[in-house]
């Protein structure tokens, strides 16, 4: 069992903290500029783009609770949402930067200290006591489990697992993933495991869970925060192998940290981004050694509705759903029915990543006799062993865009772009 003290270190500090200012200057009481800050959009034209710079300085001046952001254009100035993100004595002020912005434009801002600013609503967290769901408003984005679900009736309780996205929710309210489907009861909606591992001279198989070998569960609660910019979670899982002939009691063999942050958008289009970061390390003094294996790692099962005939698979290199599997590519666009139309995912994979681009599994065309059979995984270890040493940690990222229409409603490299290019901000 991992200890408190290791976990607050592995955390670092969920300061979620913000001011949430409303869209209006109106009269307000007395203000002091703290800082001008521009954002250039560089190359890109950017679409509600999420944007960070440290102002550690300034917060020895001012809470931010005493803060206010304003922008100023042509047209006038408005009061902007922040929030607050403070890691390791570092502060960082968090914003959207709202609309479209056109390639190599500049948006001026400033940083106001005020004894009384306004409020402003962004994403909402709630925990129910098995999952924490994220909204906006009434809408509804993703709920992340950290209970043990039921299984289908008649199914083994071996099946059981913690820690993983469902439902995940478009902007109209559609459900895009799927749980326990009969073909397979272990496959959990948007997860994390390993399938082939060494540990302490055995294989292990955190993965197919019918094998009895191990599984993954949650430590304790996440911690969770809801704010006007993001909201966020952090939740510890413990890769557990299992008591047998050969071990007297249970052991966690890997301790993972998953980060999940969802943004807010206040203009059209209306999407959902969501950030999904994972942070491993040895358990104890053994190493673990994530063995070469086709399928493992970041994982997504879409809902049974979506199939080989009527969904879209594309990758950033051109690859499809009939030719995509085994290939590497930074992005993988996803796109199928629902209800009141289609909806889409873009997931993207992060260039820190190990073994960037990693290769994809994805099940080609005539899987599973071609129905409900859309599953797309970024697998860095598809094609070779990645060590996990004890003392290191080890941090694989991902970002997905889930939105409604045809899979031409959203351009996936723009998307793209503003996750590994964001817009730079400079003090002025």
């Amino acid at each position: 069992m991992i200890s408190g003290k290791y976990f607050q270190f592995i955390i670092l500090s969920l300061a979620i903290l913000g001011c949430y200012p409303n869209n209006s200057l109106g009269t307000s009481t007395e203000k002091v500029t703290l800082v001008s800050l521009a954002v250039n959009s560089g190359d890109h034209q950017r679409i509600n783009t999420p944007v960070s710079v440290n102002v550690t300085k300034w917060l020895n001046i001012a809470g931010p609770e005493n803060m206010r952001l304003v922008e100023h254009t042509t047209g006038g100035s408005k009061t902007v949402p922040f929030q607050m993100e403070t890691v390791n004595s570092v502060s960082l002020l968090w914003w959207v930067l709202d609309g479209v912005t056109p390639p190599g434009t500049t948006r001026t801002y400033e940083l106001y200290q005020e004894s009384d600013p306004p409020t402003f609503k962004g994403i909402n967290t709630e925990d129910t006591g098995e999952a924490v769901h994220f909204q906006s408003g009434v809408k509804k984005i993703l709920a992340y489990q950290y209970g043990l679900p039921p299984v289908p009736e008649g199914v083994d309780e071996i099946y059981r697992r913690a820690g993983y996205i469902h439902p995940l929710r478009s902007p109209k309210g559609e459900v895009l993933t799927r749980i326990q489907p009969p073909d397979h009861y272990h496959h959990y909606g948007i997860w994390n495991s390993w399938t082939h591992t060494e540990f302490e001279g055995r294989e292990i198989d955190f993965w197919n869970l019918g094998k009895g070998q191990a599984t993954v569960l949650v430590e304790g609660k996440p911690m969770f925060a809801g704010g006007p910019v993001y909201g966020q979670l952090r939740s510890l899982h413990q890769h557990l192998v299992k008591k047998d002939s050969l071990r007297d009691s249970d052991k966690v063999a890997l301790n993972e940290v998953v980060d999940i942050r969802v943004w807010t958008q206040e203009t059209p289009p209306e999407v959902w981004i969501v950030d999904f970061t994972s942070t491993m390390s040895c358990a104890s003094s053994s190493p673990m050694t994530i063995k070469e294996n086709l399928y493992q790692g970041f994982v997504y099962r879409a809902t049974k509705e979506w199939d080989d005939h009527n969904a879209v698979l594309i990758t950033s290199e051109g690859k499809s759903k009939a030719d995509g599997n085994r290939t590497r590519a930074r992005w993988c666009h996803v796109n199928g029915p629902v209800k009141s139309g289609r909806s889409g995912i873009v997931f993207m994979t992060n260039p820190s990543n190990y073994n960037f681009p990693e290769p994809l599994r994805i099940w080609q065309v005539g899987t599973r006799q071609g129905e409900g059979n859309v599953f797309v995984n970024f697998n860095p270890s598809q094609d070779r062993d990645w060590v996990l040493e004890p003392g290191n940690l080890y941090t694989l990222r991902y970002r997905m865009v889930i939105y409604d229409g045809d899979s031409n409603a959203i351009n996936a490299e723009h998307y793209w772009n503003d996750y590994i290019n964001p817009p730079t901000v400079t003090l002025k």
